[in-house]
C-alpha cells in the first residue's frame, strides 16, 4: 500500500539532510510523496523539486510537495502551521519570509549575548560559519553547544539552557494563527494544522482553537503524526470530522537532530496512506477558487506621532491612498493616542479621514473610544478625582509639571513652559485651574506630567510612586522623553484593543497594530500583526512581528499594511 509523509526538514532549515538527500532517503523508503515544509523557509524547495524530478525520469516513482511550517503564538501557545502546495516564487510570501527572518536575526543576536552572558560564548558570526545558508534555530545553537562541549545532546542542551523558561531562552513575538493561514492561503498553499497535540492544550482549548481556525481558512489538521499514540489519533480524526477538515499528517522529520523519528516511520507506528494525500488534493483544488479573494476582516490600531504621521504631523497622499483602499476593504482603523480626545479628532479632520468609513479614535492611551462616524463616546475610563489630588500634590514635591483633562479642556495649574511646549501641536483648549480637581470633579481620563530637561527626574517619579500605584490602580508609561502618561492600569492602548473588538461584534477580527514608543507596547501585544516603526526604540521592536523598512517621514507604516491589505 502506498504511502506519504506530509511533514519533512532539511538544511534548509533545522534537518541534517539536504533536500536532494531528503527525496532520495525519502524514495528508498518506499515513499510515494513527501513534502518538504522548511521553517519559514522555501529556499529547499527548489533542489527537492529537481531531484524528485530526476528520480522519477528514473523510474523511480516518487512526488515532491512544495510547502512551508509557519511558527505562530496563541495564549502562549506555540502553534505551527503547516502550508501545503506553496508557490516559492509568490512575491507576497517571500516578502512576509524576509520579516520573519529579519525577526529570527534579531532574536538569535539576542541569544548570543545571552549564552555568552550564561558562561556559554556563541558568537553570531560563529553561527553564521557554521550553518551557511540556512535558517537558523535553536536547534542549530543546541547542536554548537554540543559541539563545543556544553552539553552532552542537543536534548540536554534544551533542557538546560534553551527551552522555553531556561536561562538562554529569548521569546520572540510571533504572528497569530490566523495570520499564518491568510499567508499561506495567499500564496496559493493549503493551511493545516500541524501536531496539535504537542500543544499541550487541554481538549476543550484544542477544540476551541481548531473551530477558530477553521473560521479563519484552515483547510486540514495532522491526525498522523510521528510521535502520536493511537488516543491522539483518534482525537485529532474527532477534531477533523466535527470541523470538516482534511486529515494529514507526517514524521516531522529533521535527520540526526530527531533521530529517534524516521521518515514515514515517526517512532515506528506512523503509516500515512496515499489516500490522505488523495483528499487533501481534491479539496485544494476547490479551495484554489477561493483563494484570490481570500482575505480575514482587519482592524488597524495606529499611533499618531511618529507612526502615522510624519514630523510636521501630516500624511503623504500614498499613506491617504493606502488607508482609503484599506477602508474600501472593508476593514476598520483605530487612531490610538494619548492625546485628548479633541486632539485626535483634529487629527482625524486634518489628514482628511473624515472622507473615510470604519474609523475610530482612542485618546488618552485608551481612555476613551469615541466612534468618529456616528459622533459618540463609546467607552471611558477616569482616574479618580482622589488620586488626581495625591498625584497632583506628589509631582508639585517633586518640582514636575502635570495637568489632567476635563471631556472638553486641559486643566493646567498655570502657564507654564511645558503647557506652552504641549500646546504647539495640541490645540485643546486651556482651563487654568492652580488646585486641577475643582474643575475635574468627575476625575480624569488622563494626567500628564512633563519635565521639557530631564527624563530621570521623570523617572524617578515613577519609581517613588510605585507604591502608590500598585495600591490604587494607576499606570505609568512614557510616551516620549518629555512627557510621562499617567491612566487607570486597567485602561492602556492594549485594553482598548480588546474593549473596542468587542464593541464591533465582527466575528474573527484579525487586529493589526502600528507604533514607535513604550506606552505602544501594550497594544502591540494585543496584535496578530504588531508593526515597530524602523524610527521607534528597541523595545518596542522586540515587540514586533514586522519592523517597518522605512520611518514616519517616508511612508513606513503605509508600505507595511498596503501589504496585508
Amino acid at each position: 500500500m502506498k504511502s506519504v509523509d506530509l511533514h519533512t526538514h532539511s538544511t534548509a532549515s533545522d534537518g541534517t539532510m539536504t533536500p536532494a538527500e531528503l527525496v532520495d532517503y525519502a524514495a528508498q523508503k518506499g515513499l510515494s510523496a513527501i513534502a518538504l515544509t522548511d521553517h519559514d523557509t522555501t529556499d529547499g524547495i527548489r533542489d527537492a523539486v529537481a531531484e524528485a524530478d530526476r528520480l522519477r525520469k528514473n523510474g523511480v516513482d516518487i512526488e515532491l510537495i512544495p510547502g512551508i511550517e509557519l511558527s505562530t503564538g496563541y495564549k502562549g501557545k506555540e502553534i505551527h502551521i503547516v502550508g501545503l502546495f506553496i508557490d516559492p516564487d509568490n512575491e507576497y510570501l517571500k516578502r512576509r519570509l524576509g520579516h520573519f527572518i529579519s525577526g529570527r536575526t534579531k532574536r538569535n543576536k539576542q541569544l548570543c549575548d545571552l549564552c555568552t552572558k550564561n558562561g556559554i560564548p556563541i558568537s553570531y558570526e560563529e553561527l553564521l560559519c557554521e550553518y551557511k545558508d540556512t535558517v537558523i534555530t535553536r536547534a542549530h545553537f543546541a547542536k554548537l553547544m554540543v559541539k563545543k562541549g556544553y552539553a552532552s545532546s542537543v536534548k540536554e542542551a534544551f533542557d538546560r539552557f534553551l527551552g522555553d523558561g531556561k536561562s538562554c531562552y529569548v521569546s520572540r513575538k510571533k504572528i497569530s494563527p490566523q495570520r499564518g493561514i491568510e499567508i499561506i492561503r495567499r500564496a496559493g498553499g493549503f493551511p493545516i494544522f500541524a501536531h496539535p497535540v504537542l500543544t499541550g492544550m487541554s481538549d476543550a482549548g484544542l477544540d476551541a482553537l481548531t473551530g477558530k481556525l477553521k473560521k479563519a481558512g484552515l483547510m486540514g489538521i495532522e491526525a498522523y503524526y510521528g510521535t502520536y499514540f493511537p488516543r491522539d489519533e483518534r482525537a485529532i480524526r474527532a477534531l477533523a470530522r466535527k470541523y470538516d477538515l482534511c486529515e494529514s499528517g507526517g514524521s516531522d522529520f529533521h535527520g540526526q537532530n530527531k533521530p529517534h523519528i524516521d521518515i514515514g516511520k515517526g517512532t515506528g507506528r506512523l503509516f500515512i496512506p496515499y489516500e490522505v494525500l488523495g483528499n487533501i488534493k481534491s479539496r485544494y483544488n476547490i479551495m484554489l477558487k477561493d483563494n484570490a479573494s481570500y482575505r480575514l476582516k482587519k482592524i488597524l490600531f495606529t499611533d499618531l506621532d511618529g507612526t502615522l504621521l510624519d514630523s510636521e504631523k501630516n500624511i503623504s497622499s500614498y499613506t491617504f491612498d493606502i488607508l482609503k483602499q484599506w477602508t474600501q476593504a472593508g476593514h476598520y482603523i483605530a487612531l490610538c493616542s494619548g492625546r485628548d480626545v479633541n486632539s485626535v479628532l483634529d487629527v482625524y479632520h486634518h489628514i482628511g479621514l473624515d472622507r473615510l468609513n470604519n474609523i475610530y479614535a482612542i485618546a488618552y492611551n485608551g481612555g476613551q473610544i469615541y466612534d468618529c462616524q456616528k459622533k459618540i463616546t463609546v467607552y471611558q475610563n477616569r482616574l479618580a478625582a482622589s488620586d488626581v489630588e495625591y498625584l497632583y500634590k506628589e509631582a508639585k514635591k517633586a518640582g514636575i509639571y502635570l495637568h489632567a483633562y476635563s471631556d472638553t479642556h486641559i486643566i493646567a495649574p498655570g502657564n507654564t513652559p511645558e503647557l506652552e511646549f504641549y500646546t504647539r501641536v495640541i490645540k485643546t483648549p486651556v482651563i487654568i485651574d492652580p488646585e486641577l480637581v475643582p474643575s475635574i470633579p468627575e476625575g480624569t481620563c488622563k494626567c500628564l506630567a512633563i519635565d521639557l530637561n530631564d527624563r530621570s527626574k521623570l523617572a524617578a517619579f515613577v519609581d517613588n510612586m510605585k507604591d502608590y500605584n500598585d495600591k490604587h490602580n494607576i499606570s505609568m508609561m512614557f510616551s516620549s522623553d518629555k512627557y510621562l502618561e499617567v491612566i487607570p492600569k486597567d485602561s492602556g492602548k492594549g485594553a482598548a484593543v480588546s474593549v473596542l473588538c468587542k464593541l464591533i461584534e465582527e466575528p474573527d477580527l484579525m487586529i493589526v497594530a502600528a507604533g514607535d514608543e513604550q506606552n505602544d507596547i501594550s497594544m502591540l501585544d494585543e496584535a496578530d500583526v504588531a508593526i515597530a516603526m524602523s524610527n521607534g526604540i528597541d523595545e518596542i521592536k522586540n515587540h514586533s512581528t514586522t519592523v517597518t523598512d522605512h520611518d514616519n517621514n517616508h511612508d513606513g507604516l503605509a508600505e507595511a499594511v498596503a501589504d496585508i491589505i
